[in-house]
């Protein structure tokens, strides 16, 4: 991974908050140990970290050296237990057959190591087997003969397997199964997480959340049906539906950067003083070369030198009603993810870091909605800014139903449809049950981390509420761990 370079100035308001990342040595014995832990196995790795005494370091090297070191015992431990971090080497957006330059010795590698797994009694579960191959055969059709090759050698293995391979996903039926998914919460997102605890905790938000549509639904007049059945009818109420043209778009467009304008001016209530760039942020939709490269929604964080710009996905606009927008704003632009990526582009993560915390600036941006309260000034925009969270606590209770509590697809689609009543945009259920058996925790850790910080904001007001925000985006990403480490305490 390439680091962004350094800042040397930083401009505006905010340059307090950033300060203690500047003052760098030349020298880095640190940053050189990390750059060489990055590259080791994760016991050698903690060897290699082993002189640094944290309790002398400060700020971002502070954070770097405890997640590189909390996150390599957890793969260790993967390595002893497991041998692997995790369970599927090849899947439909996963192997060597994704290299950017594929390798031909890679696969084949891939393919050897398909077989071994397969006589551990790791195999892909039925559906997700099959999208994979069908994925290998559309990537052989465009490869190179040799790489062509090598991957019509995996398809065959894999079809093969077919008679094998469990009808129901979930890593839970492994050996250890719960103890593996466990292991690969925390590695994601921090220490100290189990099923059951975070099972309680999202089911307790799903009560909270779904008690708190219906009264938003009973404020507009809609009184029939579950929450689940009034948000598909909502939904396609033409009322609040774009047009499909260019028009409709702009309108969706200015619209966005209308909340976003409001949002801008509470920024100081809400996070305090930040320098001034991270909020020069904008939005615009996919351009017509995008769309026909198949691009799909991005952002691209705003620096000290250029600005920022989130450039949303609005070709099926009809499935984008306008009091879904509203979060969408506040998650992705501010105070979501443009200002907590915009600091870190100050003195980025050490990459072990950003992949030791990587559901923290998704868990940041849900965050960010639930303080945005200006952004719904009314009942359909707190409706939308609600369904958003029904979504992020649904995809993550169906994470965990598939891995821990077995739940076939069927189930798990059931619950979707019953929570939710419509899917997220960028996300429909067929694409999320397609990912999800083949991704273990990764929408469990988005959600852990979410409720991480909002349970750390909880009882503080005034100053030691943005005294708490300010120090949870400091010196970039965290852990949950190091969330509560660096919480200023309330008086």
């Amino acid at each position: 991974m390439i680091r962004p370079h350094r800042r040397a100035v930083i401009g505006g308001i905010g340059a307090a908050l950033l300060a203690p990342t500047l003052a760098r040595a030349a020298a880095d014995p640190l940053r050189d140990a990390l750059d060489r832990a990055a590259t080791e196995s994760p016991e050698t790795a903690l060897r290699t970290l082993a002189g640094f005494d944290e309790s002398t370091l400060q700020g971002a090297d502070r954070l770097d050296l405890t997640a590189a070191r909390a996150g390599l015992a957890i793969d260790a431990t993967l390595l002893r237990d497991f041998g692997r971090r995790t369970p599927y080497r090849v899947a439909p957006l996963v192997g060597a057959w994704k290299a950017a330059r594929p390798d031909a010795a890679a696969i084949d590698a891939d393919t050897a190591g398909l077989r071994s797994d397969a006589d551990a009694g790791i195999v892909l579960p039925l559906a997700s087997l099959d999208l994979t191959i069908t994925a290998l055969q559309t990537a052989s059709a465009a490869a190179r003969p040799d790489i062509a090759a090598a991957i019509d050698r995996q398809i065959a293995l894999l079809t093969s397997q077919r008679d094998a391979a469990p009808s129901q996903p979930g890593i839970g039926r492994l050996r250890d199964g719960v103890s593996w998914y466990t292991l690969l919460l925390n590695r994601a997102v921090g220490n100290g997480h189990t099923p059951a605890i975070v099972e309680a905790r999202l089911m307790a938000e799903l009560e909270t959340q779904t008690a708190r549509a219906a009264a938003l639904f009973g404020r507009i007049g809609m009184t029939t049906g579950t929450v689940a059945e009034r948000y598909t009818a909502l939904w396609r109420d033409d009322r609040y539906l774009y047009p499909d043209s260019d028009a409709g778009r702009a309108s969706a467009v200015a619209d966005m950067n209308a909340t976003l304008a409001t949002i801008r001016a509470r920024i100081p209530a809400l996070v305090g003083a930040v320098p001034s760039w991270t909020l020069d942020v904008t939005t615009r939709s996919l351009s017509p070369q995008e769309i026909a490269a198949g691009r799909q929604g991005y952002r691209q964080a705003p620096t000290a030198t250029k600005p920022g710009v989130y450039i949303v996905d609005l070709k099926d606009i009809r499935r984008r009603p306008r009091w879904t927008l509203p979060s969408v704003v506040a998650h992705e632009l501010l105070p979501g993810h443009m200002i907590q990526l915009g600091l870190e582009t100050v003195r980025p993560p050490h990459p072990l870091r950003i992949d030791y915390a990587s559901s923290f600036p998704e868990g940041w941006g849900i965050y960010a909605e639930q303080i945005a309260t200006d952004a719904y000034p009314d009942p359909l925009g707190e409706l939308g800014h609600v369904h958003w969270l029904l979504f992020r606590v649904s995809r993550a209770l169906v994470d965990l139903g598939i891995h821990v509590r077995g739940w076939s697809l069927t189930e798990a689609r059931t619950r979707f449809v019953a929570w939710m009543g419509e899917p997220g945009y960028f996300a429909p259920f067929d694409v999320d049950l397609a990912r999800i058996p083949v991704e273990p925790t990764t929408r469990l850790a988005d959600a852990v981390a979410w409720l991480a910080i909002a349970d750390g904001a909880r009882g503080k007001r005034g100053a030691a509420l943005i005294a708490y925000r300010r120090a949870i985006l400091a010196d970039g990403r965290k852990r949950t761990e190091q969330l509560r480490a660096s919480s200023p305490r309330s008086p």
